[in-house]
Formats: C-alpha cells, sequence, structure tokens
C-alpha cells in the first residue's frame, strides 16, 4: 500500500493545476550528518496556496502547509532534510491552487483539553479546544484546562505551559523515542508506567521551569501580570511541527523610561520540530519594546551543577523531586538549556536558590531563544552532567550553522 500511494501522490501533478515548481537547494555547511533539518519557505509571494508536493529524486518528502496568522490562507510550507556532512541536495517543491494537503504520519503532537467531570480517568479526557481566552481577573485559569495548559512534544520531549501568570514551562521525561501524549495526557496511569511510558519529572513552582518569559523590575522577574486578557491556542498540530502561542493582551509592564505601567501586547510562540528536543521561542509585541528589560532562564534544580559559556548558553544537571507527593513519586534527574542570542542579553544574572536567569532585551518588537532538556530516564539520551554538557556545545554549533537555502523558481 506504501507504494500504491506513492505513485499516485506523484501523479496527482498531472491532474491539478500547479500555481509555481520551484526547486530548492538545501546545504550542510557542517562536516557532521544532521537529521530533521527544518526547511520553512514563505508563501507570500506564490498567490493562494491549497496544497503541495515536495520530492527529491523520485522519493516523496512529507511536507507540512501551516496557516500562521489564522486567516484561513497557507503562509508557510514546511519539510525536513537529511544531510550528510557537507552534502547539498536538492528538493522539488510543486505548489497548487486547489486540493488538500497530503497526510503523512504524525511525528509531534498538541493537545489543549478542558476539564470533564464525567470522566474519572485523567488520562483519558476528551473536551477538546484548540484556543481559550480568560479575563485578567479569572480566578482560577491555572485549573480550567486539563493538564493546566496547551502541550506539545516531539518523539524525544514533551512539554506543558501553565495557564497562569506564571506561564511556565513543565517537563515529561520518556524512556522510549515515541510521541506519548495523547495517550497520558501528562498523567500516566500506573499501567502505562509499567508499559514503559514517561512521566512528569520536574518541580517548577514559581521559578523558570524551562525558560519561561517573564518581566524585570530591575532587581528581580516578575510575572506576566496584571493582563486584560490571557490566551492559549494551537496554530499547528503538525505532522512536521506543532506551532502553540500565549497571548498576554493589555500586559501592564512598567516602563523602562518612566517606572509607569505601560500596556502591550504580547505574543509567546513555541515552535517544536519532529526528531528535535530543542524548542524554539520567539516573542512578539505589539510595539516598540526598545528600551525595556524582561527575563527568561533555568531553574536551579535542587542540588544541580551549573555550566555556563558566558555567551548565551547556560545549563544545569541536577535531580529533585517532580512533586511535593515525595512518597508517590521518586526523585528524577534531568537536564535543561537555554540559548539566547548575545544580541539580545543584557546581563547573565547570579544563580540564586529558584533560578539561572539572564536579563533580555530587544531592540525592536521581537527577540527569539531556545529551550531544551532531557530527562536521565531516555534510553537514547544523556546520563551524566558530562555528556549533557558537552553535547549542549555541539548543539549551539549546529544551531549557530543552520542549513543552507535557495530557492530557485522552475516555471
Amino acid at each position: 500500500m506504501k507504494y500504491l500511494f506513492l505513485a499516485f501522490a506523484l501523479c496527482m501533478p498531472m491532474a491539478m493545476s500547479a500555481q509555481q515548481t520551484l526547486n530548492i537547494s538545501v546545504k550542510n555547511p557542517l562536516s557532521t550528518d544532521r537529521t530533521d533539518q527544518p526547511v520553512v519557505l514563505s508563501l507570500q509571494d506564490y498567490g493562494e496556496v491549497r496544497s503541495a508536493l515536495v520530492t527529491c529524486g523520485n522519493q516523496e518528502i512529507p511536507c507540512q502547509l501551516d496557516d500562521i496568522n489564522l486567516d484561513e490562507q497557507y503562509d508557510e510550507l514546511c519539510f525536513l532534510s537529511d544531510l550528510k556532512g557537507k552534502e547539498e541536495k536538492t528538493y522539488t517543491v510543486t505548489l497548487f491552487k486547489e486540493g488538500e494537503p497530503r497526510t503523512y504520519p504524525a511525528r509531534v503532537y498538541a493537545e489543549m483539553l478542558m476539564r470533564n467531570d464525567k470522566v474519572k480517568e485523567k488520562n483519558k479526557h476528551n473536551n477538546f479546544v484548540s484556543s481559550l481566552t480568560v479575563r485578567g481577573d479569572c480566578a482560577n485559569s491555572y485549573n480550567l484546562l486539563h493538564h493546566h495548559g496547551v502541550d506539545f512534544e516531539s518523539e524525544l520531549n514533551g512539554i506543558r505551559i501553565y495557564f497562569d501568570k506564571r506561564q511556565t514551562l513543565d517537563l515529561y521525561g520518556k524512556f522510549q523515542k515515541r510521541l506519548e501524549l495523547e495517550a497520558t495526557q501528562f498523567y500516566t496511569s500506573a499501567d502505562q508506567k509499567k508499559a514503559g511510558y514517561g512521566d512528569d519529572v520536574l518541580w517548577v513552582g514559581n521559578t523558570f521551569g524551562l525558560g519561561a518569559f517573564r518581566g524585570w523590575d530591575g532587581k528581580e522577574p516578575t510575572m506576566i501580570d496584571p493582563v486584560k486578557n490571557r490566551t492559549q491556542r494551537v496554530i499547528s498540530y503538525g505532522p512536521l511541527r506543532t506551532i502553540v502561542e500565549i497571548i498576554d493582551q493589555g500586559w501592564q509592564y512598567p516602563s523602562a523610561i518612566s517606572h509607569q505601567p505601560s500596556a502591550v501586547n504580547m505574543t509567546i510562540r513555541y515552535t517544536q520540530y519532529a526528531g528535535h528536543r530543542d524548542t524554539d521561542v520567539d516573542v512578539f509585541f505589539n510595539r516598540d519594546m526598545k528600551g525595556a528589560e524582561f527575563s527568561t532562564g533555568i531553574i536551579n534544580v535542587k542540588g544541580s551543577e551549573e555550566f555556563s559559556d558566558k555567551k548565551g548558553l547556560r545549563a544545569c544537571w541536577g535531580t529533585d523531586y517532580p512533586s511535593t507527593d515525595t512518597v508517590k513519586w521518586s526523585r528524577e534527574t534531568v537536564g535543561l538549556g537555554i540559548l539566547i542570542p548575545q544580541q539580545h542579553i543584557v546581563s547573565e544574572e547570579p544563580a540564586n536558590k529558584d533560578n539561572y536567569a539572564f536579563v533580555v532585551k530587544t531592540d525592536n518588537r521581537h527577540l527569539a531563544y531556545k529551550v531544551v532538556y532531557c530527562s536521565a530516564n531516555e534510553t537514547f539520551g544523556f546520563h551524566s552532567a558530562k555528556e549533557w554538557f558537552q553535547w549542549l556545545k555541539t548543539w549551539r554549533k549546529e544551531v549557530e550553522a543552520a542549513v543552507k537555502v535557495k530557492v530557485n523558481s522552475e516555471k
């Protein structure tokens, strides 16, 4: 059946009017092999696109069309490239004015759920939603959504973001490299644990957790509060990347100049690619925020060992209980990391009992950084601080040497 589907898919362009055919060259600048390298094509110059086909030679390559601004028009096409050291590949992208996006096996997952009082099992709730907005005076937004906020994953990780003023990233640790959150909903049952499923591996409290974005009052981080409205929503469910957003409308952020509250709308976008344990974080403001200072970082896991290259890469390796219930829960060992471009860094703050923090800035309306983690439970991952910190150094080199993409129009 797989071969029949491929043959059918490759014949589809003959029956449909192609809007544009593009040749895209993708080159690996490093001498090391790399897998699942994202290639993202903006569609703004190609008119309306309803479906697409990506091939390399005679092989169909899974691709994804995304409507980023939710206006019912696709804005971006994404596919993933596997490249040997210094290799360059040419992909053919055919865009169509009609049809539906092709279906490929899911390699990422995202989920938002309202609680269902009729369901007793914590991993079988079924009130699915794609977006939820609450007023700033909502008494307990944290408990409105099942697992306390949107969650998402690749085969290597699993993250939920708390739906409250903390907006903290909490972590799910896996034993096997696979998707699990649809089955466990972040609340792994005893039977699932016996079957090798993962579970929550981090206690976050009021800390950054893994790279939560916060305000800065000149001395310490501040929560995203007060706000007029707070929203969580899923932009894309996959199959190659999932995109979720946190929207804080009317955030009363103190001005760096006058120190008086000044309302701003902020959108924090998290993009998770298949095959990746790292997550992209993009922060957007609706006005110029030059001069304002913010903060982010990672939790100081109890008794953790710290690493910093003093150039924006900071990490830790530590062990703690993921819950205040130390009877039902075992201690978990995790490695955390954050990578911030140097142009965004105001200062790297000394570690305190809660966080390894950065003070950050933007010269306009946008800033971006990456977060990453591992669980020592992984059969496929890292099991010591030395291994973790060494991998992070390699990771930084790969981030800074992104694959080179060149687009050529064929017709």
